[in-house]
């Protein structure tokens, strides 16, 4: 079974990230697992310069894996698309995804009223909302700073698409 995926969408600065890692806790409270993807638009560097493996990254390994015995993270230099990204997960209950927008899963639209931007997806695209101000849509809206409300919406979908 395909693991559900729950992505956060709004423009930047709205919020996003305060709203997924506080989900992440109230999921982890009640006893998910829980996979969480970042999007990021500009070119980032996950590793640091002078340690091993930023010096095989730049001596031109495709993949740079670091290995312990509490963490593993693969380097790739080089583009993945997200569905191979999302083939690659295993073991957790959901996978929420920041800044997803296009793709076939349930979308989170983050509303912030002092932003001054709309809704950065159609409500008709839309899981959830989670605003600051009530919107005139019949989509569900929980308050920005409602994480158990959200994830208690979120539980109850998972269990309804269980086997």
């Amino acid at each position: 079974m395909k693991i559900p995926v729950y992505s956060l969408i709004a423009y930047s600065g709205t919020g996003k990230t305060t709203v997924m890692v506080e989900l992440i806790k109230e999921l982890k409270k009640r006893g998910l697992k829980v996979a969480a993807i970042k999007h990021d638009a500009h070119d980032f560097e996950i590793d640091k310069e002078g340690k091993d493996s930023y010096r095989m990254s730049k001596a031109g390994s495709d993949i740079t894996v670091v290995l312990s015995s509490s963490k593993c993270a693969f380097i790739e230099n080089r583009f993945v698309d997200i569905n191979k990204v999302l083939e690659r997960i295993e073991g957790v209950d959901l996978i929420l995804s920041e800044g997803y927008s296009h793709g076939n899963w349930k979308k989170i639209c983050i509303y912030r009223k002092e932003s001054g931007n709309p809704l950065k997806i159609d409500e008709s695209d839309c899981f959830a909302i989670c605003t600051d101000e009530k919107l005139n849509t019949s989509c569900i809206q929980f308050d920005l700073e409602d994480y158990f409300g959200l994830a208690s919406f979120i539980i109850k979908d998972l269990k309804k698409n269980l086997p």
